[in-house]
């Protein structure tokens, strides 16, 4: 069988000026084994290799490498796609093991640098949600990996100190509370996030919880509390103060997908002005995630949203807030064992996380790591 190693030995060697006789004599070879690996018929033993490198002055890999089949070398895995819309080929994806689940979070590209990822979608797959992907590495689905759902941004900063601190990578798959928690009861997710309010008794979380999900063992441990409101450009242009300012023919709205919490508190708030959102321009027209909304806000391309102080913080907009909210992680009981999970519940106790919470995002961190359930 062919090897598929290649090397690159006879030029280095010849750009040394040392003869095939002359190394092979240094590296105790034959000058018949010399002339055998630079053709490609002979592949040298670890040692051998080794010297080569050292009599030259170059590093093994200078010398010795695999020849690739195009950018990847491994058949196609299935896994699934934790993502809102529809999974697209070519897009680059984490992978992680949550149970006997492979599921794969696409990555979002930086306006200026590629994202790190594990490997790109090759096809869809014909089940809705499911992908065939190329990856780098057989070592998908690490056990130092867990994967958070949710929409909060400020996440990102918990993310990243459980990274430093524990070891542990945080894969954040964005998506509304509705849809989080989904995914966390169909076993794709380690933690959702969620922020949905009752609206018979105004608390958070626990009472959908124990109404939408009878018989699931849930952990809900807080995150933060945030503000909610009107989100618009800086100085407020349009005067836009409550609900119905939305209604003023040029006023441009985008909204968030059905299942967030942010479309639950404007559906609301349109109810109690009376205003039915036929007549709100852009209600059908979807943002994913706080900062995305906030973001068409400050490039001009809406007037307003409804989404967190923190997210009109990060673009320098205005905020008119209309009410506080809790912000929860939902765990099943069961994987509160499992180590990435303690790793990530052990860094939301650290007081520094509190302080980057509150003098980055504006949150009130007094809840932090509360167990509410």
């Amino acid at each position: 069988m062919q090897s598929s190693v290649k090397n690159q030995l006879g030029a280095v060697r010849r750009g040394r000026g040392v003869g095939a006789a002359e190394l092979a004599r240094r590296v105790g070879v034959s000058r018949q084994t010399i002339y055998a690996i630079e053709a490609g018929s002979f592949v040298p033993n670890t040692e051998v290799a080794l010297r080569l490198a050292h009599e030259l002055e170059v590093t093994v890999d200078a010398l010795f490498t695999l020849e690739a089949e195009g950018p990847f070398q491994r058949k196609p895995v299935k896994a699934e796609v934790l993502s809102p819309g529809a999974p697209i080929a070519g897009q680059g994806v984490q992978v992680c093991r949550v149970g006997d689940r492979l599921v794969s979070v696409p990555v979002n590209a930086a306006p200026y640098f590629l994202p790190e990822a594990d490997g790109i979608i090759a096809k869809s797959g014909r089940k809705s949600g499911t992908a065939e992907l190329m990856v780098f590495s057989p070592e998908e689905g690490s056990t130092k990996r867990l994967v958070l759902a949710g929409c909060d941004p400020a996440t990102g900063l918990l993310a990243r100190m459980v990274e430093r601190e524990a070891g542990v990578e945080v894969i954040s798959a964005a998506a509304s509370s509705r849809l989080a928690l989904n995914w966390l009861v169909n076993g794709k997710v380690h933690v959702a996030g969620s922020h949905l309010k009752d609206t018979e008794t105004g608390e958070f979380n626990l009472p959908i919880l124990r109404r939408d999900y009878p018989g699931e063992d849930f952990a809900v441990v807080t995150f933060a509390r945030w503000e909610e409101g009107y989100v618009t450009a800086k100085g407020n242009p349009a005067s836009i103060r409550a609900a119905a300012d939305l209604a003023r023919p040029k006023i441009r709205l985008v909204n968030r997908e059905v299942g967030a919490g942010s479309r639950a508190l404007l559906d609301y708030l349109l109810i109690q002005a009376g205003i039915p959102t036929a007549k709100v321009k852009g209600y059908d027209r979807i943002a994913f995630g706080h900062l995305t909304a906030a973001y068409a806000v400050h490039a001009g391309e809406a007037d307003c949203c409804i989404a967190t102080r923190a997210a009109a913080q990060a673009f320098g907009l205005d905020f008119i807030p209309v009410q506080s909210e809790r912000y929860d992680f939902v765990i099943r009981r069961r994987n509160l064992d499992l180590p990435a999970v303690q790793s990530f519940l052990d860094v939301l106790m650290k007081a520094k996380l509190r302080r980057k919470l509150e003098v980055l995002a504006g949150y009130d961190t007094s809840q932090t790591g509360v167990v509410q359930a």
